[in-house]
């Protein structure tokens, strides 16, 4: 989950100036945390308390107005009768790592994801990138196999991840739907040798950069392990207390990695 929002983090600067390649500076002066975050930590939150994933969003959501959401989900965050509004953006799958990290069977962490994503995202591909993303993460924290990663997620969603990112990066663009988004950050993780080699992968693909590596940062942590103090320490300076707090009690309570420095 710290990587999912490492990743968000690392991106955040480029979003608006997509890049096409792997040399940056890993933590820019003026990166921060984004809706990315702030919805991945309200899945986190729902989690530990009552599933309640709809009452956690909207929570959470309203708490920072100013994370950066899409027009239509603003609206829905605010609405006194939200109501699911067929989407098949890319934020499905931007706040479902937790699911990921924190169910123990497949059939588990599809439901639990179809679950996050059907508030909002109830588009069929809403859902299969919500899912695909949480099964991912499973796969790769149970499993550590990237052959059988690549194998069940194109199986089960149809995705096309007999690619590498060096063949997607040169004609790849801005794109924030689920379709256009999940697979190419799967592929980013698979073509990968390390958490910020995975990262980096992502970003450079020039395209919703902070979802990128959102989505694919949280797998990179499930597969590769904690992510390193250096980004551990940055993650806990941009957040702000309370969504700290939430992260440190989710990670303690699911065994994910180390939330404090030596």
């Amino acid at each position: 989950m710290i990587g999912a929002i490492a990743g968000d983090i690392i991106g955040s600067v480029y979003e608006q100036f997509p890049i096409k390649t792997k040399e940056f500076p890993l933590f820019h002066p003026k990166c921060c945390f984004t809706d990315d975050t702030v919805l991945t930590i309200a899945i986190a939150k729902a989690i530990l308390a009552d599933r309640d994933y709809l009452k956690a969003v909207r929570k959470t959501g309203r708490k920072y107005p100013h994370a950066g959401y899409g027009g239509t989900f603003i609206h829905w965050l605010h609405s006194t009768d939200p109501e699911p509004y067929n989407s098949w953006g890319n934020g499905s799958a931007m706040r479902v790592s937790p699911v990921g990290f924190a169910f123990d069977t497949v059939d588990t962490v599809l439901e639990e994801a179809e679950r996050t994503a059907e508030i909002s995202h109830n588009h069929p591909e809403g859902v299969k990138g919500a899912q695909a993303t949480a099964l991912s993460i499973y796969l790769a924290r149970t499993t550590h196999d990237k052959t059988l990663i690549r194998k069940e997620v194109a199986r089960r969603f149809g995705y096309d991840l007999d690619r590498t990112v060096e063949e997607i990066r040169p004609s790849y663009t801005f794109d924030i739907s689920c379709q256009g988004t999940v697979p190419e950050a799967i592929i980013a993780f698979l073509d990968s040798d390390s958490y910020e080699d995975a990262v980096r992968n992502a970003i450079s693909l020039g395209g919703d950069s902070d979802t990128l590596a959102c989505i694919t940062g949280g797998i990179a942590e499930a597969y590769y392990g904690p992510v390193s103090q250096r980004i551990l320490k940055k993650v806990k300076e941009c957040l702000t207390e309370d969504l700290w707090q939430i992260t440190e009690q989710f990670c303690l309570k699911y065994g994910i990695g180390k939330t404090h420095e030596r």
